[in-house]
């Protein structure tokens, strides 16, 4: 049986993946919570459900593949009508968020930027007042010199640690960089966090969306919940 957490966010994936409509370029998210998307729509497939997806990961593009999603790029599209993903971190006023635990925030950062629509779905534990209550900013960064752009990163207060994968070596993304966690502690401006951050070289991107979810869909003990941008 599910523990109560999983069956939360299978509720929210499953209201997301309801609107998916036949014709759609849709971007497919990275983690547990979009792995129940990727289900959901697998099953609406077999519906006779209709569209093509754009992957945020390896895992994510084999899990559709796997269940019958026909699979695209951005050689074949210059944008997509809807992503659905999850998010660490959801700052309940703003809808501002923190992505990147499951390794895949550049990839994540350009489907999101080249989306019509974000619609990020969580359990309630994820929402938070300010972004980085509970979670580090994960950067990605250049595998060379990655500790130059380590200390760069300390210099605006973080406290900078390498990502590593389990058998203890550094974590490397799908697209051959490192993630450094950066603990900030509680962000009181993230837009000027997120500029700083970019500006610093070495840096490729850091999992501060800013101002890019339309809808954030939130399941609790009493239903899904739905938020959007004030």
């Amino acid at each position: 049986m599910d523990d109560p957490a999983a069956a939360l966010k299978r509720e929210a994936g499953e209201q997301a993946a309801l609107l998916v409509e036949n014709g759609m370029v849709v971007g497919l998210g990275t983690g547990s919570t979009a792995a129940f998307v990727i289900a959901a729509l697998g099953r609406r497939i077999q519906e006779g459900l209709k569209f093509t997806a754009i992957a945020t990961s390896e895992h994510s593009a084999a899990q559709a593949s796997k269940l019958g999603i026909t699979l695209t790029d951005f050689g074949h599209h210059d944008g997509i009508d809807l992503t659905i993903d999850g998010a660490d971190e959801i700052e309940r006023k703003s809808l501002n968020l923190i992505k990147g635990l499951g390794g895949a925030l550049l990839r994540e950062k350009i489907v999101a930027a080249a989306s019509r629509r974000l619609v990020i779905i969580a359990d309630e534990r994820k929402l938070v007042r300010h972004l980085g209550e509970h979670t580090a900013v994960p950067v990605e960064v250049t595998p060379f010199a990655w500790e130059a752009t380590a200390h760069r990163l300390g210099r605006l207060g973080a406290r900078v640690s390498p990502r590593h994968d389990r058998d203890d070596s550094l974590f490397v993304t799908d697209g051959g960089n490192l993630i450094l966690d950066c603990n900030f502690g509680v962000i009181e401006d993230p837009a000027t966090l997120e500029r700083r951050i970019g500006e610093i070289v070495g840096v490729i991107e850091s999992g501060l969306f800013i101002g890019r979810a339309a809808l954030v869909l939130v399941a609790g003990a009493d239903g899904v919940a739905r938020f959007e941008p004030a």
